[in-house]
């Protein structure tokens, strides 16, 4: 399925988003199968907080995951994503409750490059606080 975002079409400075992505600990658990990842720090509340952690956190990769979805679903083709990287600046943290927390995500065009790519710029934030930190993107674009 090829990119449905036209080079033409997009300026730099182009908003995308924001979106809110739930999780939950029944998002953790299911991710851990997904993933192979049962680190306990992702479902065991009492092993998190032995390790310094506040509770239990979401893994590292879903939260990054979920700040790529913005942009796959934005361009309209995961395969259109050529470059991804991001730095984690703090972790996800996942209360034992029936609302868990949510990760959102915004984005911007940075940059077009030659050869109808495209730089998106991601900031990624859990109650206010940045959980992503240079989250970049690179996209090929129709």
């Amino acid at each position: 399925m090829p990119a449905s975002v036209r080079y033409d079409d997009v300026e730099v400075g182009t908003e995308i988003g924001p979106e809110r992505y739930p999780i939950h600990r029944l998002t953790l658990v299911k991710y851990c199968g997904a993933s192979g990842d049962f680190n306990v720090i992702h479902w065991n509340e009492r092993i998190a907080k032995q390790a310094g952690l506040p509770d239990v956190i979401a893994h590292g990769m879903l939260t990054m995951a979920e700040a790529a979805r913005l942009v796959t679903d934005w361009v309209g083709d995961p395969g259109a994503v050529v470059e991804y990287g991001v730095r984690f600046a703090k972790p996800v943290v996942v209360p034992d409750d029936d609302e868990g927390v949510e990760v959102v995500v915004a984005g911007r065009v940075a940059e077009k490059l030659g050869d109808k790519q495209a730089v998106i710029e991601l900031a990624a934030t859990s109650g206010g606080i940045d959980v992503l930190a240079k989250a970049r993107a690179v996209v090929q674009l129709a």
